[in-house]
């Protein structure tokens, strides 16, 4: 689970449905003719449904040209980086992959990512990684020196796949990397490398992130060039004090593995956090002096001051219920404090620093007002000004057009199931305009260009594959179309189907929820259908957005054909732009509001809909869908006959620090929160028709809750049925058929115990 970053779109439905789940490399590529009925073999063990993707893009530092990659067309293998001018489309290609093959090699490097020196003039490719949790963090950099032509690995010396975040200097002269929790800085010209950090180890981390602040602040490359190339601003986690977790392998060898990390569960010791600031010449470090114990409080975001003198970081304290914006003097290491964000809940991290007014000011986002909304905070914070006055709610920000006096934010005031980019006035004044044609719907995403005349604008709905166009603004007029995804989107229409339909229901006390349905294609409003409700339910994430569901989408589409209502509902708490009263109420109370309306939502969606059988009612979710799917089984067991859960969190003692305490305070202080927010209590009450299932290589809820919720059940006598699947990890897709597999059971499991079709009223 995640905290809600801010500055950047996001559109979350739950684990794997967001964008669809990858499709194993051995899959089939062959296309199957136009077929109107699914299968779960369609969806899940082949490419039929693959997306067409566009890029990765990255926008030049002209703001007028882009850099992307495409099939070489010399060499047999990899990928040219191709530059392409906005306004022609003229096409050039900048490094072919016949330039990125190194000495000795037969093929070109795989670029995994890359970026580019200030000046343009030096490639950094990513290429050989391994994962590290959820991503792949760790592996080989190589350099391009577009000039000189040549190529080259960084830190040659190390072990392959070891170097992490590797990145060029301002000045483009040198690079600097993390290798085993150290810091390195590398010269381009002579190769030769200076160590900058000497004491990382296991339970000291230097320019990159303990595991909880990787999965709840994003935290993952933790060093920062100064302008002047001359110094690294960087975070250590010293987790020796932090309580150790341990997960066993037993399939991988004859004797089992324990693969150990440090994660602290709430109430318990969290890894002491500082920055420091370090010369790229040699030298120790100065450590900026952040107040408070550096155990109980965080620091999410750290960057250089808009000058080399000075660094800025947001700094918090351990309810996440007060940020305060410091800027540290590099070279002394006192602190002063620019800017304080308050609320009786908790507080929004904001993902960027963006400095206004040549520097004499911060870009920033709060919900002091009730809305999200953005203020300009002068740098000696005498001065906190509202730049975007209105009843509608940002979330997030695309571009900010200081030259013309734009800003553009990603918003939606009418519809909270959709998302749109609008254009407004920095000044505050006059009304938001929405970006692109008139009678736009789903949700829409836009990448801007540095000079803000231009943009990468994708588009989806539910049900509709998505589309990347390059347009013009301020309009968003079209120049032409990137990815138009022509094939996958004739594919889903051939299907047979109802379109997806948005609603709104009633649910008492004034509360309205945003929900959606599919209908069983042959549907027949004289009979009675089984419902089936899809949930997720916490503040990381929306169930109920108008963006492509991908396999998700299609899973759903398939149970409809074999005559299910599929619906999903978004309750109180979840980061909807419905106001910061409608996405905090949940607080000290996770599990216990969002359950309630979610039992109002079904009942009143029976209420309304005479088709629904109210005997055949059943819920899914993932992660903080698995654990509401289990309150709903549990606290409302007379309504739900059978659910699913996948990886649940059954007791919220034992998720982590900064998400738990986030939204329900320490467990001390809110004994009674924790206890009945947790599904674990109220297990004896279960009546249903359940499925529990998890990884047992879930680093990030444990499969420990999993066995512990297996246990109570017992203790009551509860027939249930459970799957582990040794290994996997939180989104169980590791390892060849799993996802098949998983689904395939998922299905078996609501054909048995809430059979589909219709039946006489």
């Amino acid at each position: 689970m995640r905290s809600r970053l801010r500055i950047i779109t996001i559109i979350v439905l739950a684990i794997g449905l967001a964008t669809g789940f990858a499709v194993p490399a051995a899959a089939a590529a062959q296309d199957k003719p136009a077929d109107p009925v699914l299968t779960l073999e369609r969806i899940f063990a082949g490419r039929e449904f693959a997306a067409e993707r566009f890029g990765p893009a990255r926008w030049m530092s002209d703001g007028e040209t882009y850099a992307t990659l495409e099939p070489s067309v010399e060499a047999k293998a990899g990928r040219d980086l191709v530059l392409y001018k906005a306004e022609s489309g003229q096409r050039t290609v900048l490094v072919s992959a016949a330039k990125l093959v190194p000495p000795g090699a037969s093929n070109p490097l795989a670029i995994e990512d890359y970026a580019w020196s200030p000046d343009g003039k030096v490639l950094i490719v990513f290429t050989n990684s391994k994962r590290v949790w959820r991503q792949n963090t760790r592996g080989d950099f190589w350099t391009y020196d577009l000039a000189a032509g040549r190529l080259r690995q960084l830190g040659p010396e190390f072990e392959p796949s070891t170097l992490m975040f590797a990145k060029l200097s301002p000045d483009g002269r040198k690079a600097a990397y993390v290798v085993k929790n150290n810091i390195y800085a590398e010269d381009l010209a002579t190769g030769r490398i200076a160590q900058l950090t000497f004491d990382g180890a296991d339970d000291i981390i230097n320019g990159t992130s303990d595991w909880v602040n990787e999965e709840e602040f994003g935290i993952r490359d933790g060093f920062r060039w100064s302008p002047d190339s001359a110094s690294i601003a960087f975070w250590q986690f010293d987790t020796r004090r932090v309580p150790v977790f341990s997960m066993i392998n037993n399939t991988d060898s004859l004797y089992p593995k324990v693969t150990s990390f440090k994660h602290p569960k709430p109430g318990q010791t969290n890894s002491a956090v500082k920055v420091g600031v370090v010369p790229v010449a040699g030298g120790y470090p100065v450590w900026i002096r952040t107040p408070g114990d550096p155990s109980d409080t965080y620091i999410p975001r750290l960057e250089w001051a808009g000058n080399s003198r000075e660094v800025i970081v947001q700094h918090l304290n351990r309810l996440q219920n007060t940020l305060s914006v410091l800027i540290g003097d590099a070279a002394t290491g006192e602190v002063r404090t620019v800017f304080t964000d308050m609320d009786e809940t908790w507080v929004e991290v904001m993902d960027d620093f963006v400095w206004l007014a040549g520097g004499k000011g911060l870009f920033w986002l709060s919900e002091r007002d009730g809305r999200s909304h953005a203020y300009y905070v002068s740098r000696d914070g005498k001065e906190v000004r509202l730049l975007t006055p209105g009843d509608y709610d940002i979330l997030s920000v695309n571009a900010i057009d200081e030259k013309n006096g734009l800003l553009y934010v990603t918003a939606s005031p009418e519809d909270a199931t959709k998302r749109f980019v609008y254009r407004v006035r920095l000044d505050g004044k006059g009304k938001p305009e929405r970006v692109g044609p008139a009678g736009q719907t789903g949700a829409h995403r836009y990448d801007v260009s540095p000079s803000s005349r231009w943009a990468f604008h994708s588009y989806s709905t539910l049900d509709t594959p998505g589309v990347t166009e390059l347009v013009r603004l301020p309009k968003g007029d079209v120049v032409r179309t990137l990815a138009a995804n022509k094939d996958l989107k004739a594919k889903v229409e051939a299907l047979s189907r109802k379109r997806a339909e948005f609603f709104k229901l009633a649910i008492g006390g004034g509360v309205q929820v945003d929900g959606w349905r599919i209908l069983p294609p042959d549907f027949d409003p004289a009979k009675k259908y089984p419902l089936l409700v899809y949930v997720y339910g916490e503040p990381a994430g929306q169930t109920v957005q108008d963006g492509w569901g991908g396999s998700g989408y299609l899973w759903h589409l398939m149970l409809a054909q074999q005559g299910y209502i599929v619906a999903s509902f978004d309750n109180r708490g979840t980061p909807a732009p419905r106001g910061r009263a409608w996405r905090k109420s949940v607080y000290r109370q996770i599990g216990i509001l969002a359950s309630a309306d979610q039992a109002g939502a079904v009942r009143a969606a029976v209420a309304a809909w005479p088709f629904a059988d109210s005997d055949r009612i059943g819920v899914w979710g993932w992660s903080g869908g698995g654990s509401m799917t289990l309150n709903a089984m549990f606290r409302y067991p007379d309504l739900y006959k059978t659910g699913i859960s996948v990886a649940s969190v059954p007791d919220e003692r034992l998720y982590d620090t900064i998400y738990q305490e986030r939204y329900m305070g320490l467990p001390d202080g809110n004994p009674d929160g924790y206890k009945n927010g947790s599904p674990i209590t109220f297990a004896k009450d279960l009546k249903g028709n359940l499925l529990i299932v998890h990884g047992t290589g879930d680093d990030n809820v444990h499969f420990q809750g999993f066995e512990l919720l297996v246990d109570e059940l017992i203790v009551h006598n509860k027939t249930f049925t459970m799957m582990a699947y040794p290994n996997r990890s939180h989104g169980i897709s590791e390892g060849k058929g799993t996802t098949l597999h998983l689904y395939t059971m998922f299905t078996r499991f609501l054909d048995e115990n809430l059979p589909p079709g219709g039946r006489a009223r």
